[in-house]
């Protein structure tokens, strides 16, 4: 089962060219491209990683990312991330929106009209000039984790030239690189209105809270790897932390939401129950549903009026 429809990638792995941890403004550029994300419902967002990982997950571990790690991050083509996460989400999603890190000053609106789109590779264009972040459908997943041509996505996607919908968007931070730091800093306070949004931490409480999204995150990993602890290890989460979160949910909800399989010739196994599989779809569509609702109110109430 998919539980999320459109999941993300950012690769931010290079050590030579990601700048991942590059302030413009009050906050890194990849901390920029997961609030995008998040306002345009993307879930779940993966984030490649090598250099500086450790900052990255510091300041993200919070934002309900996964982070997969690049072996070879010392020097990786970018395309190697892009492989990395789409092998990863080709279970989970039906499209993807992959962004390289350097590329941080889209709008969300930018990726709610991308998403509005029909086709497997959407691309928008600023004045005929296309930029990031890219739109790719299941159906080119496997020929581009296959590609093995030259010039990398770049290449896999002009192998597929018929598939390619250009989509002319008025948002020039799709062209906007970390090369030119001056001209990111000029369109900082464009983005920043780009940007503002209501603020939702949508938790399920009794005497106290015990689902959120990071709840949820947990869960999500679980269904898919079987383990907590390769749940934990994806999305910077101690193991006993994350045992301690299980046990207060099944707790509060009196019943497992985990069904735990000790030994065996492979080791240990956990996955979720039938009613812990249903308490996540069911949150994944109340948030999607608040959100939506909330981003229209908001706009109606706050953007239309003029007070912001």
């Amino acid at each position: 089962m998919k539980i999320s429809n459109v999941g993300g990638i950012i690769a931010a792995a290079s050590t030579k060219l990601a700048r991942p941890m590059l302030q413009v403004g009050a906050i890194p550029i990849i901390k920029r491209i997961v609030i995008s994300f998040r306002q345009a419902g993307i879930f779940p967002i993966v984030i490649v990683i090598g250099h500086k990982e450790d900052e990255i997950k510091y300041q993200l571990s919070s934002y309900g990312a996964i982070f997969i790690h690049n072996e070879a991050y010392e020097e990786p083509p970018l395309f190697d991330s892009v492989k990395l996460g789409l092998s990863y989400l080709q279970d989970k999603c039906d499209k993807v929106i992959f962004s390289p890190v350097n590329v941080p000053m889209f709008s969300p609106d930018t990726l709610r009209r991308m998403l509005s789109v029909e086709g497997d590779i959407i691309t928008p264009s600023y004045k005929n000039q296309g930029g990031h972040p890219v739109l790719l459908s299941s159906e080119v997943f496997q020929s581009i984790i296959e590609y093995s041509g030259d010039n990398g996505l770049r290449g896999a996607i002009s192998a597929m030239k018929e598939k390619r919908v250009w989509l002319p968007v008025d948002d020039p931070g799709i062209l906007y690189s970390v090369h030119n730091h001056q001209e990111l800093k000029e369109h900082l306070e464009e983005h920043n209105k780009a940007i503002l949004h209501p603020y939702l931490n949508i938790t399920l409480e009794k005497e106290s809270l015990f689902f959120n999204g990071r709840v949820k995150l947990l869960l999500f990993l679980i269904y898919y790897t079987k383990h907590v602890r390769n749940a934990c290890d994806k999305m910077a989460l101690s193991y006993s932390k994350a045992w301690d979160i299980l046990n207060k949910l099944e707790k509060e909800l009196g019943h497992a939401v985990v069904d735990r399989r000790h030994g065996g010739k492979h080791g240990g196994r956990t996955d979720l129950t039938e009613e812990g599989l249903q308490l996540l779809v069911a949150y994944q569509q109340f948030e999607n549903t608040i959100f939506s609702h909330a981003h229209r109110e908001f706009e109606r109430i706050f953007l239309k009026k003029g007070v912001l």
